[in-house]
């Protein structure tokens, strides 16, 4: 009998589940930087006497604290790192997918380091088709 693994750590499957379901993170990281960049602009703009805005200012700016100028800061920066995180993973789907279609080995060889530079972006999913795309072409190691 093979011996039992080890079991992973909280932060060994966290990152795992982060590979796993990458684009939908990155899709949730843009949105929630949407979402408080327009709560700021709700703060700052003639937006404020507009309903829902007038609720939300009267929770989000209290008079021990005003979160609005959190938001006015961490929402550009979050949406900005979530359109990159959700660029990225296109732009490397899409390049992985063009790639991943060629039949010929010469070609398959010549791309190999851009296909592995960009398995840093996909899935493990897009790993195991890509080994088995080696396998398929014969290409050792």
């Amino acid at each position: 009998m093979p011996p039992n693994p080890p079991a992973r750590t909280f932060s060994q499957r966290l990152r795992h589940g982060f590979r796993v379901h990458r684009e939908i993170v990155s899709i949730v990281i843009f949105a929630i930087g949407v979402f408080l960049s327009i709560l700021a602009l709700g703060w700052v703009t003639p937006l404020q006497t507009v309903p829902p805005f007038p609720a939300i200012n009267a929770v989000t700016d209290t008079p021990n604290a005003n979160y609005n100028l959190v938001f006015i800061v961490v929402g550009p920066i979050v949406a900005i790192v979530g359109a990159y995180l959700v660029g990225a993973y296109y732009v490397a789907r899409r390049k992985f997918e063009h790639l991943m279609l060629t039949k010929s080995k010469a070609e398959f060889l010549r791309n190999i380091p851009e296909l592995e530079d960009l398995l840093w972006d996909l899935t493990p999913n897009d790993e195991i088709r890509y080994d088995e795309k080696r396998s398929e072409l014969r290409v050792r190691r």
